[in-house]
């Protein structure tokens, strides 16, 4: 059986679904990936796996554009024939369920983290297309032959309640799963209880994922005297209206309020050397990939009341849940941390402990395939 992996980049591709491709690979399945070209193409491909490159661009609103792709896609699915397509993030999964069921492809998955842009910005351009989007879903999505993942219950809410798909389509897999033997806790790079803690957020520097107010509690600490190390790793997502752009994040690095990494190749080897991690995001996460992966490394967990970012912690157990878009409270949890470094080291373990029971890539994989064979046999 052939199946198809559609996403909107190859960096998301390799970094969150190469186990699962070589796990199909492994069990038979005959597996195209695809997305708009990039570096990590190539790896895909160095991994023995079939890879091609989309005519995509994942902001375009360009209707002529959108239009071509929807027929290349269409062609490329006439060709190959595949007997199931999975699509990953809204636009691949509009995307993709349309030519698909214009191709004619027996079965559709999609998988959507989060509710992403169109439907948490309050923007104008966000709100102009939020009608048209939801138009496109409920006919991308829906059909006997479909399913939907999603990663946590109050998306399943979201969509069922709106209509966008039935109760009966949706399947809940939490997050995207994470390697554990990777991100593990083994390192001696951690400080230790008599050094400063390190504080890690780990995203794209977008407004919604907390930055400002990541700031903001470095520049409360400093003032109560309390010497902290925040690390910031991430780059600008350029053509994104909530972008933060290079100059301003070089601002705090000049300040001294947070140490900038941009890109990091390694985030395991980065998790290991740090206490917490901490993502303020005020964003309709799906589960984030961030806390999941600190969760495994052994990570101390800070986040907000938030869906997915609250799936991901049990608060008072492997972290602190703090309100959205409250710096203080922020700055409050990490110093709760900074004082009692034994329960810091505690959180850590129980964190460690939920990813392997929850998390694993493994479970999902498993979880994600049972989905495939509902519809294939």
């Amino acid at each position: 059986m052939k199946i198809v992996l559609f996403a909107n980049t190859d960096w998301y591709l390799y970094n969150f679904r190469r186990a699962l491709a070589l796990a199909l690979k492994d069990r038979g399945y005959d597996v195209l990936l695809i997305s708009p070209p990039g570096p990590y193409g190539q790896q895909l491909q160095a991994l023995g796996l079939r890879w091609l490159p989309v005519p995509m661009d994942r902001r375009s609103l360009n209707p002529f554009r959108e239009a071509r792709l929807l027929v290349w896609l269409h062609s490329l699915f006439r060709k190959e024939r595949p007997d199931l397509v999975h699509g990953f993030t809204i636009k691949c999964a509009i995307y993709g369920s349309l030519a698909a069921r214009l191709a004619g492809v027996p079965a559709r998955v999609n998988a959507v983290a989060g509710m992403g842009y169109v439907f948490t910005s309050a923007d104008l351009k966000a709100r102009l297309l939020r009608p048209l989007v939801r138009g496109l879903m409920h006919a991308a999505l829906g059909g006997r032959t479909a399913r939907l993942i999603l990663q946590n219950p109050d998306d399943v809410a979201q969509l069922v309640d709106a209509r966008l798909v039935s109760a009966s389509a949706v399947r809940l897999i939490p997050s995207s799963g994470v390697d554990c033997a990777r991100f593990n806790p083994q390192s001696p790079d951690r400080p230790d209880a008599d050094q400063r803690i390190r504080v890690v957020l780990v995203a794209r520097l977008l407004r919604h994922k907390g930055l400002f107010e990541f700031v903001e509690a470095s520049r409360l600490l400093s003032a109560r005297g309390r010497a902290i190390e925040f690390v910031l790793a991430g780059t600008p997502d350029d053509g994104n209206p909530d972008s933060v752009d290079e100059q301003t994040v070089q601002g705090w690095v000049n300040a001294g309020l947070v140490k900038w990494l941009g890109h990091v190749d390694d985030v395991s080897h980065l998790l290991r050397s740090c206490n917490v991690m901490a993502l303020p995001s005020y964003y309709g996460e799906g589960l984030p990939r961030s806390l999941i992966e600190a969760s495994a490394s052994g990570l101390a967990l800070i986040t907000t009341d938030m869906p997915g970012c609250r799936q991901a912690i049990d608060d008072g157990v492997t972290g602190l849940m703090i309100p959205p878009r409250n710096a203080e409270a922020l700055a409050d949890a990490i110093e709760t941390l900074d004082v009692d470094r034994a329960l810091t080291k505690r959180m850590g373990e129980a964190a460690r402990q939920k990813a392997l029971a929850e998390f694993d890539e493994r479970l999902v994989i498993d979880r994600t395939i049972s989905v495939y064979d509902e519809l294939l046999h």
